[in-house]
């Protein structure tokens, strides 16, 4: 069973806790989070902000085609999209008589759009006449779009850039936060803007290449040399959801990040058996 709207308050939502070291199993809620946390640890999060990026375009024809927009995967005036229909290449797909988009290249389900306008109108056309993307596994989402965007943006989002939202750190209010500082758990915050994978499944050619798909991160100078410093302390680091994993085991060089924090592109994929050489706890 899959829940179709997240629990209110959030923090409300069930938490499964698993001691490998007891082989041990319990429940609780999520707002009860800092009490299962060892001392001694500090929590790593995604400060990504989802962009409502499915947007409504229509052919010359007239025919809706429904498009989720890759925000992290723009490249000057082209980006990548899903289509919920055939389209072909060189057709013009148009928001309206202003604004239109060309098909220049597919790749399996995933299509390339050259825009005929500037970055700030797109994404201000996404602003205001977006659609917040939800997880595939929510069919019939009662969801009004204000809902939408309020419920599935994480409380600390700051930097537009991702297709979903980083699920794990949905849970988080700022009651968790308050109740984490008052039991001294300090927080840092790297950023990995979260794309085509939350809605691709996982397919053999990705085990046999060991490559998932691409997604870009940024750890930043300040997160990065206070990591380094807490790791020295003999601190352990709590990562909040697989994209803080990804990023830090993809900064990470010689069991250290650089000191001035380092960006890029990741298509890392962690499967047994592996070697953690960051991070030591997840919360997912």
């Amino acid at each position: 069973l899959v829940a179709q709207e997240p629990a209110s308050p959030r923090d409300h939502s069930r938490l499964f806790i698993y001691d490998t070291s007891t082989d041990t199993v319990q429940f609780d809620h999520f707002y009860h989070l800092p009490k299962y946390i060892p001392s001694n640890t500090f929590l790593v999060l995604n400060k990504t902000k989802v962009v409502p990026a499915r947007l409504t375009l229509y052919k010359e024809s007239g025919g809706k085609v429904i498009s989720l927009l890759l925000v992290n995967e723009m490249e000057k005036n082209h980006i990548k999209a899903i289509m919920d229909r055939k389209v072909e290449i060189g057709q013009k797909l148009y928001f309206d008589k202003k604004y239109c988009f060309t098909v220049i290249g597919q790749n399996e389900q995933l299509f390339t759009l050259e825009f005929h306008f500037s970055k700030l109108v797109l994404f201000s056309l996404l602003e205001t006449q977006g659609k917040m993307p939800l997880p595939p596994y929510l069919k019939n989402s009662k969801l009004t779009e204000a809902e939408r965007r309020r419920k599935y943006q994480t409380i600390f989002a700051k930097t537009p850039g991702s297709a979903a939202a980083p699920t794990a750190s949905l849970h988080f209010t700022k009651r968790v936060m308050k109740h984490l500082d008052e039991s001294k758990v300090p927080q840092t915050f790297v950023n990995l803007h979260v794309g085509l994978g939350t809605f691709s499944p996982v397919f053999p050619e990705h085990i046999e290449r060991k490559k998932l798909h691409s997604e870009f991160y940024e750890v930043p100078q300040e997160t990065a040399q206070q990591i380094n410093a807490w790791k020295k302390e003999g601190k352990r680091l709590l990562a909040a959801g697989t994209t803080v994993v990804r990023t830090l085991e993809s900064a990470c060089q010689n069991n250290h990040l650089h000191p001035r924090g380092s960006a890029g592109e990741t298509d890392i994929f962690i499967y047994p058996p592996y070697e953690f050489k960051m991070v030591d706890m997840l919360l997912t």
